[in-house]
């Protein structure tokens, strides 16, 4: 899970601001139907980023045709298309740079930032094709055609079961990372929706912008939940890894000041992650463990027996 996109769940966006907590119910889910959504709307090219329905996400708009058609939506009905580009290296997509798959969005509020570039926070709703481009300028109108999932009935425990997995290894992965803020726990332990909670996590997973792309254009929730489940139980994989890989001390470390260097590189830790192999009992002179970028307490220390 990605350091910056985890901040999502529980961004504050200013001081005196509420914070977002974008958790949605069963019921909530359900009511999002095509009824009163429409058929044409702005299309809004995203550089890096891919929206999942119900998800909240902050978005910085710097284009001049970006900007003008937030402002038109934010006076109308709110509601944009949201659409990332084939290649994030073009600073002008043509509709055709465009993935065919999005999803509308609603546009939360909209700020302006200090640097000029205008950030907005906006919602995923439903998930849609691109089918004919009806405007260029000032920016892309397109008429979509609204993709359903196909759900798994209600009672199939497999579903429940990965649903339940995704949860799990999501919230290991929390515990492992010092880089997740601990608030992410709590946003994914009171998402009640199995769509939501995998959406959820699928778009703030630390993988390529093209995988989760992929994931956005599975039909089947089912086959989404198994791909998001496999790509956490490789990033817990690789986590663990790093831990183990990083924090290996050698007897002869201990310094004679009562300090135990770690040579590697290692990042700021945070509760019991450090392991210390091959020491069965830390000498009763050490104080501190020196990293090389600061001091780790020995209460955040576990001795591998």
């Amino acid at each position: 899970m990605s350091k910056h996109n985890i901040h999502i769940p529980m961004m504050t966006i200013a001081d005196d601001e509420t914070e977002l907590v974008p958790i949605i119910t069963q019921e909530e889910e359900e009511d999002q139907n095509t009824d009163h959504l429409p058929l044409i709307l702005p299309i809004l090219p995203l550089r890096n980023t891919v929206l999942f329905p119900g998800v909240v996400i902050p978005i910085t708009v710097g284009r001049d045709k970006s900007i003008r058609l937030i402002k038109d939506a934010y006076k109308g009905d709110k509601l944009i298309g949201v659409v990332s580009q084939k290649d994030v290296g073009t600073e002008d997509p043509g509709f055709n740079d465009l993935n065919r798959m999005g999803c509308i969005a609603i546009i939360l509020r909209t700020l302006q930032m200090p640097d000029g570039n205008t950030t907005i926070i906006i919602q995923g709703k439903k998930r849609f094709e691109l089918d004919t481009l009806q405007q260029e300028e000032p920016y892309f109108k397109a008429t979509i055609k609204y993709i359903d999932d196909i759900k798994p009935d209600k009672k199939d425990k497999e579903f429940k079961a990965t649903v339940d997995a995704v949860k799990d290894m999501a919230l290991q992965i929390i515990k492992l990372n010092p880089q997740i803020p601990a608030e992410a726990a709590f946003a994914i332990k009171n998402i009640e929706s199995p769509a939501f909670l995998v959406h959820f996590i699928a778009s703030n997973m630390n993988i390529e912008m093209l995988k989760k792309q992929q994931l956005l254009e599975v039909i089947d929730l089912k086959s989404r939940a198994d791909m998001v489940l496999k790509h956490l139980n490789q990033e817990l994989q690789m986590l663990e890894l790093k831990i183990k890989s990083i924090v290996k001390l050698k007897p002869t470390s201990i310094n004679n000041s009562g300090t135990i260097i770690l040579i590697s590189n290692c990042v700021k830790y945070k509760r019991n992650l450090v392991e210390i192999t091959p020491i069965r009992k830390l000498p009763k002179y050490v104080k501190e463990v020196r990293l090389k970028n600061g001091v780790l307490p020995l209460k955040h220390i576990s001795i591998k027996k």
